[in-house]
């Protein structure tokens, strides 16, 4: 077998059959169709995700991964005791805002100070580390978090469903 030479190629112009006489090229054997084209982009789906079950614009899928991502952080500050639960009510279904709110009564309690005000100085502080989201279907997307507390790791799991015309969380676990 012989390589083709690439000095050698050929370019071919192809007439099309329309009567407005506009020509199309053709360049050796990659046959680049090098029209312009008139329609509008079409919306990019993000598709590299493997946990996905529904592929969903990129935008759209981005603005959710904030969303969850920022309330996640905003509910392990509650369960410290360092945000108050009310900042999530709008997001959070009644049943599971009660259970943020016991939670949150209870740490404060344990610690002498009333849930949502500040702690004592230098105190260890949960840090969001990371953050999976799959989407199960256009209107529902589940969470896993690594949530650092101090030198100790945690887990939380959570499930966001349109609810109401907003994204609310439906469903809290953690590990």
């Amino acid at each position: 077998m012989s390589t083709p030479d690439p000095t050698q190629a050929e370019v071919i112009d192809l007439r099309s059959a329309s009567s407005s006489g506009a020509m199309a090229s053709v360049q050796g054997a990659l046959a680049l169709d090098l029209t312009q084209r008139t329609a509008p982009p079409r919306p990019r789906l993000r598709s590299s995700r493997a946990n996905d079950l529904v592929l969903v614009e990129v935008a759209a899928r981005d603005h959710v991964d904030a969303f969850v991502g920022r309330y996640l952080q905003a509910v392990v500050e509650i369960v410290a005791g360092d945000r108050p639960v009310s900042q999530l009510l709008r997001h959070t279904v009644p049943e599971l805002y009660e259970d943020l709110s016991a939670r949150a009564r209870t740490v404060s309690a344990a610690a002498g100070l009333a849930p949502g005000r500040v702690r004592g100085p230098n105190p260890a502080r949960p840090v969001v580390v990371g953050v999976r989201t799959a989407m199960v279907r256009r209107d529902a997307v589940e969470a896993s978090a690594h949530v650092r507390y101090g030198r100790r790791s945690r887990a939380v799991a959570a499930r966001f469903e349109i609810v109401r015309d907003r994204w609310q969380c439906v469903a809290l676990a953690w590990g």
